[in-house]
């Protein structure tokens, strides 16, 4: 009968956490794994348990869980291996008496060094896909493009043919044709590699990394711009956003529900958590708050090259009503969210969760719009605020970036 272990991936940014074991374990000593442990009971509750043990993190996010599958080991036993994914907050940890040394490494070292049996399976079981990253509609474009990157990374890593991986780039620029980010990142991880697997898997990565500098970068000069705002309205969900207000740690902080969606309500609670006093609000009530708030801080789904910002909807007239109120408004985003063309915005909610009676009648339920640049005070990037100038240089060189094929 076989013994059920779980194997728990701890990731942050484009990097998990390898754990060297210890010459005190009584299975594959000095060989390098994941958090691991048996998994007495239900597993999930079993990795959250080995999560606290092993690397002192009790507040990781659960991405995803693959199906198990066995590891007949004739020296020790065979194993029932669950799979986890966790996303951590930082890479504060601290290990215990089963771990010699640990390390943060892109996943596809793991292809590279003296491994627990089937580690590479596990990870496999519960890395990014095209389709995961086509179906995510839980997180914001600059985490989304972080997890393009992971696929474009591990599946190079994987590729024999240059072809192949070529294709993947190609499915992943098209698996969010909204998201100016991922396509741009994609692009420029194909167009500073040479034509090789191996140089992709290389590129990806550090695009990647550049990357989480670049938000990081982003959110720091947005909350620059929002020094001595005591109340700050937002919607919808940026990470970027979240970060420069985490930073300026105003009194108040508004969000509106967002809907469709409705992802302000867990924007709110979040921010609930950090002692800041907040306010969620309906979206009919925007103007109103708007009004009564220092400044406005939103993300960006993608900048246009005319300075034409598209976001959740609910943005413009947050925007209309900063401007007639006279308090600023202003977008935090990457420069890689700067689309290299101009598109149209797609009204993609669906009706039926708007209207569902038998009236004769057309139904408009937009997820995204569009926001002209001169009602914005500022797109505020990692390079700081952008001039129209500015945004047309940055959407000249990420169209270059297309042009790897």
């Amino acid at each position: 009968m076989a013994t059920n272990v779980v194997t728990v991936f701890l990731r942050h940014g484009p990097d998990v956490l390898l754990l060297e074991r210890s010459a005190d374990v009584g299975s594959y000593p000095g060989q390098w794994g994941a958090v691991a442990g048996h998994a007495e009971g239900d597993p999930a509750a079993a990795a959250r348990r080995e999560l606290c043990e092993e690397a002192g993190v009790d507040d990781a996010a659960l991405v995803r869980r693959g199906d198990p599958f066995e590891v007949d080991d004739p020296e020790h036993d065979t194993w029932r291996v669950h799979p986890f994914l966790f996303d951590a907050a930082d890479r504060d940890v601290a290990t215990n008496w089963e771990t010699a040394s640990h390390e943060w490494v892109v996943p596809t070292e793991i292809r590279r060094r003296d491994t627990v049996p089937e580690l590479w399976q596990s990870y496999d079981a519960v890395r990014p896909t095209v389709e995961t990253v086509a179906a995510d509609d839980e997180h914001g474009s600059a985490y989304v493009s972080l997890r393009a990157l992971d696929v474009l990374r591990d599946e190079a890593a994987l590729a024999d043919e240059y072809t192949a991986v070529a294709a993947v780039a190609r499915e992943l620029c098209d698996a969010k044709p909204g998201m100016a980010v991922v396509r741009n990142r994609v692009n420029r991880a194909m167009h500073e590699a040479d034509r090789t697997p191996a140089a992709v898997e290389a590129s990806a990565h550090a695009v990647a990394r550049d990357a989480v500098d670049a938000d990081e970068h982003a959110a720091e000069r947005a909350a620059d711009e929002l020094a001595g705002a005591s109340a700050v309205f937002t919607l919808s969900r940026s990470g970027t956003v979240d970060a420069a207000l985490r930073t300026v740690d105003p009194d108040r902080v508004v969000v509106a529900a967002s809907r469709p969606g409705g992802e302000g309500v867990a924007v709110a609670e979040s921010f609930a958590t950090t002692g800041i006093d907040v306010t969620l609000t309906s979206d009919a009530n925007v103007p109103a708050v708007v009004a009564d708030c220092d400044a406005v801080l939103v993300g960006a789904d993608a900048v246009l090259p005319d300075g034409t910002v598209v976001n959740k909807v609910g943005t413009r007239a947050a925007a209309l009503a900063g401007r007639d109120a006279g308090v600023p408004v202003f977008v935090a985003c990457a420069a890689d969210k700067i689309a290299s063309e101009e598109r149209a915005v797609e009204a993609d909610g669906d009706p039926l969760a708007l209207y569902d009676g038998d009236a004769d009648l057309a139904v408009e339920n937009p997820i995204f719009e569009a926001v002209p640049g001169r009602l914005l005070d500022a797109v505020v990037t990692e390079d700081g605020p952008l001039s129209g100038d500015d945004v047309a240089t940055a959407a000249d060189e990420r169209r270059t970036w297309a042009d790897w094929e």
